[in-house]
């Protein structure tokens, strides 16, 4: 039979170590005991630990001072710290260095019982760690693959790898496109979190007056039309991941309830009169500068700093266009098998065209392109014309030379229109003139089209053309 996990607790408080002793006892795991920051230090030396558990304040050093330690010597240690009640700048600080978690004074024997656990799953999953040569490892089926060989994804990748680690709020930026939800699940997925649930919300979707409902629950009654209690988003994602894109949308009332959430790790449904204790890893995202919306009082300070501990920035397509014809190879595959014709081919020059190209819509944009060539192509290779832009957009800083189309839908984009229904539209209205034209005929349309009947069939079911 196995050894038993050993969790070193450092304390000068013999009764806390004691508590903890017990606590830890009773989920079948061993302690060891360090009084001061040196015993700690010779303890962490002669053995290895599942999770090491300390207060931020020693006789002889600071808590941070060990978080540091483990980081530089045993990074493969969880090390979680223990703070006083509302001192959540130190627990933040120790985030920011590498700390797995913290668990706050008085102690809540749940909430630490918890911690614990999720640790020790995390000292467990040693076999998934992250190759920077290749990709994620483990990732289930079900999630995409964060492609590219470039030293931008690399980086991407290694630091997924670090923050999966870690039960840290992680804030990921990046411009419209570029992945970020793709990120945030590979962060839960590669994480200790992963058995649990994954829970995005796209905090600009859901309308103020309902917000707090969403996300918190609420009771039966506490409100017209109430007609049963109902578990929030956040409850939802006990156990698990709750990821909140476009954050920067909440509007500030929701802003100061998020940030107790986060801080007191427990959440008060509509309605109801005592909080509830939950268990969630928050990620964050969004494409706008939170610091500019700070300085603009538009987002909560605290709150700011308690989302963006780890910061992710994920690179524009532009930035590295040596991994597009890996990108767009992976992607074709997964268009033409989802449409329902052979693998489509590139070109040569189509490639070197996409290479080129700004990309202003970044991956997402990408895909809308491919998917949309394909669906035109007779010939099942992708050629220039197909594509339906030009290499002159090569940044999309650049004005001169641009191409009318794609200057037209670049100047939509930035004026706040998705690039993927701009071109969806202009796709939608090239349809419907053809079947016009056609009298509704099917099979004359894709001719006028330039494509197969089986490709017009999908767009038009795709676009929801009646």
């Amino acid at each position: 039979m196995p050894a038993a996990p050993i969790v070193l607790i450092v304390d000068d408080e013999p009764d806390l170590i004691e508590l903890v002793s017990l606590t830890l006892a009773r989920m079948n795991l061993a302690t060891a005991a360090a009084g001061d920051l040196g015993s700690a230090r010779a303890l962490l030396a002669a053995q290895r630990f599942a999770l090491c558990l300390t207060d931020m304040r020693l006789p002889d050093g600071d808590g941070l001072d060990l978080v540091a330690y483990i980081q530089d010597r045993l990074p493969d240690t969880p090390v979680a710290v223990i703070t006083a009640h509302g001192n959540v700048e130190s627990a933040v600080r120790a985030l920011k260095l590498g700390a797995f978690d913290f668990v706050s004074k008085p102690l809540d024997l749940g909430v630490l019982r918890k911690l614990v656990a999720t640790a020790i799953k995390l000292g467990r999953r040693d076999s998934r760690a992250i190759d920077e040569t290749a990709e994620l490892s483990v990732p289930p089926a079900s999630t995409p693959r964060l492609m590219g060989q470039s030293n931008e994804m690399s980086s991407l990748r290694e630091l997924i790898g670090r923050v999966s680690r870690s039960q840290a709020p992680v804030h990921i930026t990046g411009e419209s496109g570029t992945g970020k939800e793709l990120v945030a699940r590979l962060i839960h997925d590669t994480g200790a979190r992963a058995e649990g649930p994954f829970v995005p919300v796209n905090c600009g979707a859901i309308p103020s007056e309902l917000m707090e409902s969403e996300l918190f629950g609420h009771k039966r009654g506490s409100f017209t039309g109430a007609v049963a209690d109902k578990k929030g988003l956040v409850q939802s994602a006990e156990g698990g991941t709750l990821f909140l894109d476009e954050v920067a949308d909440l509007p500030l009332h929701m802003q100061v309830k998020l940030l107790r959430v986060i801080q007191e790790k427990a959440v008060r449904p509509v309605g109801e009169q005592r909080e509830v204790p939950t268990d969630v890893r928050v990620l964050s995202a969004t494409h706008k500068s939170l610091a500019d919306l700070v300085a603009q009082g538009r987002f909560r300070e605290d709150l700011y700093y308690r989302i963006n501990v780890i910061e992710i920035r994920v690179p524009p397509l532009r930035e590295h266009p040596g991994d597009i014809p890996d990108l767009a190879a992976a992607m074709m595959r997964r268009l033409s098998a989802r449409i329902g014709v052979e693998t489509a081919q590139i070109s040569a020059d189509a490639r070197a065209a996409l290479q080129r190209y700004a990309f202003p819509g970044n991956v997402r944009e990408l895909e809308n392109i491919l998917e949309r060539a394909i669906a035109l192509s007779s010939s099942g290779i992708i050629e220039l014309q197909d594509l339906q832009l030009r290499p002159a957009a090569a940044s999309p800083d650049t004005e001169v030379g641009r191409a009318p189309m794609v200057d037209a839908v670049v100047r939509h984009t930035e004026s706040g229109a998705a690039l993927g229904d701009q071109l969806e539209l202009m796709e939608r209205e090239s349809i419907i003139k053809a079947l016009e034209q056609t009298r509704y005929n099917k099979t004359a349309a894709a001719r006028l089209l330039g494509m197969s009947f089986r490709a017009l069939r999908y767009r038009i079911k795709k676009l929801h053309i009646e």
